[in-house]
This record gives C-alpha cells, structure tokens and sequence, in this order.
C-alpha cells in the first residue's frame, strides 16, 4: 500500500520546520579596494540578493532533515554544504556569496562562515524549497 506525498504538505512542513535561520545572499558587483595605509585589501563589493528565513544544510544535516520530514527528500551530491529557502526567495547564481546572519540553534553556521554558490538552485518538476549547492569558502583573516 503506498501513500501519496502531498507536496504542499510536506513544503509548509518543511518551511517550519528547517528554514528557521536568518540567511543572506549577495552578489559581488566589483573588486575590492585596496587600503593604501594598512596595505590591506577591502571587503569586495557586493548587491543584497536575498536575506531572510533558510537553513544551511551540510552532508549530516541532509540526514537529519530527512529523519525530521520522515522521508528521503535530496539525492547524495558532491558538494558538502546546500542552502534551503522558500520558493519565493529569489534564485542565487553563480559565485553569490552566502552566510548565516542569525542561527536558530546557536548553530556554527554563524561566526563569519561564508559559502559560494556553485551552481544555480537546482530545478525538478516538484519542488518542495529550493535548493542551492554551496561550497564553503575560507574568508580573509
């Protein structure tokens, strides 16, 4: 006997659920500045793309995610980490820089991590959020 997904269901369940973070997406628009007195180059240039509610999911989060929905919901990826957010978020792109701006776990998402994005979100016939691959990028010290 097998039972249907309702894929609006499991979408509000999954907005309440997981997409509990405050994320932010911009995009750079320049090259940064270099600081003629320290010698130190800037912050590089950037638009806001996106900040709002998302969840920053990385291989164990996915398993986690799945156990909270009770389904298996992503395939296995070669990219460790994948930012969720609603439907309506605007769609990243390529090289947009992503980063926690509030944890609702107190999670280490937080403290100055910063992602790429590597591909456009991924599109399939149902969506339930969507879905970007990332890779974690080491900022600046």
């Amino acid at each position: 006997m097998s039972t249907a997904i309702d894929p609006e269901e499991v979408r509000r369940e999954l907005e309440a659920k997981l997409l509990l973070d405050t994320v932010r997406v911009t995009r750079p628009t320049g090259t940064p500045a270099l600081d003629a007195v320290t010698g130190l180059v800037g912050e590089v240039p950037a638009d806001l793309v996106y900040e709002g509610p998302g969840a920053m999911l990385s291989g164990h989060g996915q398993v986690t995610a799945e156990g909270i929905v009770g389904k298996q919901w992503l395939d296995d990826t070669v990219s460790w980490y994948r930012l969720l957010t609603p439907l309506g978020a605007p769609v990243p792109a390529r090289y947009d820089r992503v980063e926690v701006t509030g944890a609702h776990s107190g999670s280490a998402a937080t403290g100055g991590r910063i992602w790429q994005v590597l591909d456009p979100a991924e599109a399939s016939t149902v969506e339930l959020v969507r879905v970007t691959r990332l890779d974690e990028i080491t900022p600046p010290s």
